[in-house]
């Protein structure tokens, strides 16, 4: 069974792949989100060479072959190109679990089931009192027990979004939510390590679970200051794709949760990878998953499969306004209901693209057989 034909459909945020064998077999997976249209570039002129006519038979070649697409690629080690990589894995895996007519969470030997999931705030333009409320009607509508909210400014060289509001969004919410919640913080990338542990304290103070990138991602070393000083789940690892950091990260105890991004990563295989390595070492994976688009869905099959998966899966709470692309992809969206998410239990993905969106994508193919 070899791959005879790679399609693509996409709008600038949004990458859809449609992997086709030579025995006509075929599956759905997604490139990055965020200039989707960029990777999609990269996949038909840097990754579609080296993987059609490839044998994808046995899910345990998909190693070897996207092994050899980072080789023969060697001088574009960048982001974007595992981001590509990412459409052409997460398809072979649709295909393989339609072919076996099992969800990919049973591939992965898991039991697809509903999943308890945070609601995750993605906005720093709200104030900390229009924060508390929107979560407390969320807690209310959908029954949520974990929250996630955004404290500092991005990357933002210790400084906050506005004087004073970190603190006081965390005081607010849980004061709000009570102590009956799991609260998360997501910092990205905002602090020095002494501003962090400052900061982190107040964490502490207020109950806080998990403090996500308190330090600039690629400054390891502050960010295991941080680890090691504080008593409270430091984690991070979204932004890497790296194997090599990857074990870095683990061996030195970079921090207590690992959070990769299954599209980030260049797709479930490599993800695979970070969740073994991380289980050696005794580690919790808590993948990031920040919008409704397939990435979420991919994560949910994941989660349901590893015996180091977290308490929980990050769940977007932002809407049309604020991620407008995340919509009207696929059918079978997800909704939480008493927090918890259900994983999609139909073959592959279990979810069904939209042809309307398609209708309206820009259309590209790479075939062994161009006519």
């Amino acid at each position: 069974m070899r791959i005879q034909k790679i399609e693509t459909f996409t709008t600038r945020d949004i990458g859809l792949v449609r992997v086709t064998t030579d025995s006509g077999h075929q599956g759905w997976g997604q490139v990055s989100t965020y200039h989707a249209d960029i990777s999609v570039m990269v996949l038909h002129r840097q990754v579609a060479p080296w993987v059609l006519g490839e044998d994808v038979a046995e899910l345990s070649s998909l190693g070897a072959l996207f092994d050899r697409v980072f080789e023969k690629e060697h001088k574009f080690p960048g982001s974007y190109l595992y981001r590509a990589v990412c459409g052409v894995d997460t398809a072979l895996w649709d295909l393989h679990g339609k072919l076996r007519e099992q969800s990919v969470c049973e591939l992965l030997g898991g039991t697809p089931g509903p999943l308890r999931v945070y609601a995750s705030s993605m906005r720093r333009d709200i104030s900390p009192r229009d924060e508390a409320r929107r979560f407390v009607e969320l807690r209310e509508r959908h029954g949520y027990d974990a929250f996630k909210f955004r404290v500092g400014s991005e990357c933002g060289h210790d400084r906050d979004e506005w004087p004073g509001r970190s603190e006081e969004i965390v005081k607010t919410v849980r004061r709000a939510l009570g102590d009956d919640v799991d609260l998360l913080v997501d910092a990205n990338s905002c602090y020095t390590p002494k501003t962090a542990i400052e900061l982190g304290n107040v964490l502490i103070d207020n109950g806080i679970r998990h403090f996500e990138e308190p330090c600039p991602y690629w400054e390891y070393e502050w960010t295991r200051e941080v680890t090691e000083a504080l008593p409270i789940e430091v984690t991070g690892g979204e932004q890497d794709n790296n194997l090599a950091l990857w074990k870095y990260m683990i061996d030195n105890g970079t921090v207590d949760v690992y959070q990769p991004d299954i599209c980030y990563m260049g797709g479930l295989e490599r993800s695979l990878r970070v969740v073994d390595m991380a289980a050696k070492a005794g580690k919790t994976i808590t993948p990031h998953s920040a919008n409704l688009s397939l990435v979420t869905i991919f994560t949910l099959h994941l989660m349901g499969a590893i015996d180091n998966a977290g308490p929980y899966v990050e769940f977007s709470i932002e809407n049309e306004a604020y991620y407008p692309w995340q919509y009207g992809v696929y059918k079978e969206f997800p909704v939480a209901r008493d927090g918890k998410v259900q994983i999609p239990e139909g073959p592959g993905w279990g979810v069904t693209i939209n042809p309307s969106w398609l209708d309206k994508a820009n259309y590209d193919v790479s075939d062994l057989d161009p006519r």
